[in-house]
């Protein structure tokens, strides 16, 4: 049963990031037009957040406030009762030449009288004029709470301690840094708390909307956190066997290992900037790096392991020719008779064999080939470095996505991908697999795994 619905005006100077404030908060990149200009908004639109049960909270973003000072000085010209703000605002908006004078500010203040509260939305970089007063002054005649957002306080130039200095002088208590373009969940959480403070009659709809939305932010990092497991799991037991003493057929299957663990990776990239709702189009980092939320970069090229300082490590090469040393750090490889050509491992590939199967692979003229742990490594920390930045990704940032290269990763994989080695039914990517029962447990146990990894550095998911 619908428990009630909440109507919030987001308000504010031309330019101070209102549209950017109402995408981070529906999640929605789609939501409006975002420029580095004054005056984008030039209508009232509406948003709607609805949360189980059916609790609706309306968010309006509407047009720039530009000409409060002149505005002021209008209202003071003015017969009529001066300590009657509501009336004195609704004269202001019957008066068609004043309508149009002040054309944007009468299309706000119209909203202001029909909402429950306000967000007062501040660029924080601005320093604080008596024009952002004045628009105060007026906004507070039309008797509703005013909530001020400090937007872009994470910018190297915020005033943000002026701002609130500025802010308790006329008696505006009620603030709060949100910077729309940095998405922080426990921030976002934190506005609605703070409205929930001021309105009593809506104390329901906005408990209904934080229990949703802390639901809704666990399962969609819980959903994330499967997703690179599932990848983890689907790459570190991914396994084809090969006769040993056929080198085109190596050289065949090798190629074809690697597309499909390049296929694989790109799923799992679309898995979670779909879960954060975003597109292949907002994200791009020079860095990793990625075109179209496409990973551009070799992962089995040295030097992309080396970008994350990862040192892959050396292998024996048991088979037809015990003297073979594959070196995936350099891809250079030395060779004994009878062994794999560089083509067939590629540029710094590396193969992993189990002890157990190798000798009775080798008995029957068979070898198993598998990706090298740093190759999985690397896989580990791109996805985990882009969970990341979606995490703290903001909607209302118009700039693409950048993941933050790693400095340092795990010297060691997690338990349950060393495990899945042994356990070729728990890849999706092979012949039968990815269905079995000891898979599900497998991908419970690592997104556990890597959620506790992830807490140790949150910035970035590795371990400190």
């Amino acid at each position: 049963m619908s428990v009630g619905k909440l109507r919030i005006a987001v308000v504010g100077h031309t330019n101070t990031g209102k549209t950017s404030l109402v995408r981070t908060l529906t999640h929605n990149r789609a939501f409006g037009e975002v420029r580095d200009r004054g005056g984008t908004t030039r209508r009232i639109v509406a948003s709607e957040l609805v949360a189980d049960g059916g609790a609706r909270i309306e968010l309006f973003d509407s047009p720039g406030l530009e000409n409060a000072p002149e505005l002021i000085d209008w209202l003071d010209r003015q017969a009529g009762d001066r300590h009657d703000g509501p009336a004195r605002i609704r004269r202001l908006i019957d008066d068609p030449d004043a309508a149009v004078r002040f054309d944007h500010e009468s299309r706000v203040l119209e909203l202001m009288l029909d909402v429950d509260v306000a967000l007062y939305v501040i660029d924080a970089r601005e320093p604080v004029l008596e024009k952002y007063q004045d628009e105060l002054a007026v906004l507070g005649l039309c008797a509703r709470p005013i909530v001020a957002v400090l937007n872009f306080t994470a910018s190297t130039d915020s005033r943000e301690a002026q701002w609130r200095d500025a802010l308790a002088r006329v008696q505006l208590h009620t603030v709060l840094a949100f910077d729309a373009a940095v998405r922080d969940p426990a921030t976002e959480l934190a506005l609605f708390e703070k409205l929930k403070s001021q309105l009593d009659r809506h104390a329901d709809v906005l408990s209904a909307w934080l229990d949703f939305r802390r639901a809704e932010e666990h399962r969609r990092r819980q959903a994330a956190l499967e997703a690179v497991a599932s990848l983890l799991l689907d790459v570190a037991a991914f396994v084809r066997e090969v006769d040993s003493d056929n080198d085109a057929a190596k050289e065949r299957t090798w190629r074809e290992m690697r597309e499909t663990i390049h296929r694989r990776e790109q799923a799992c990239v679309d898995t979670l900037l779909e879960l954060y709702r975003f597109g292949r189009e907002d994200y791009d980092d020079e860095q990793l790096p990625v075109s179209e939320g496409r990973w551009q970069a070799d992962l089995f090229d040295p030097e992309t392991l080396r970008h994350y300082g990862i040192r892959a490590s050396g292998y024996a090469a048991f088979g037809a020719g015990a003297g073979a040393a594959i070196d995936v750090g350099t891809g250079g490889l030395s060779l004994g008779a009878g062994t794999m050509t560089g083509a067939a491992i590629g540029a710094g590939a590396g193969l992993v064999r189990s002890a157990g199967s190798r000798l009775v692979n080798q008995l029957r003229g068979r070898e198993r080939l598998q990706v090298d742990d740093a190759v999985v490594r690397l896989l580990m920390a791109r996805s985990m470095e882009l969970l990341a930045a979606l995490v703290r990704r903001g909607h209302g940032n118009p700039a693409r996505i950048r993941a933050r290269t790693g400095q340092a990763l795990d010297r060691r994989l997690p338990r349950t991908v060393r495990r899945a080695r042994h356990h070729p039914r728990w890849s999706a990517l092979n012949a039968d697999g990815g269905v079995s029962n000891s898979r599900a447990s497998a991908l419970t146990e690592l997104a556990r795994e890597l959620d506790e990894r992830a807490a140790e550095d949150p910035v970035s998911g590795e371990q400190g």
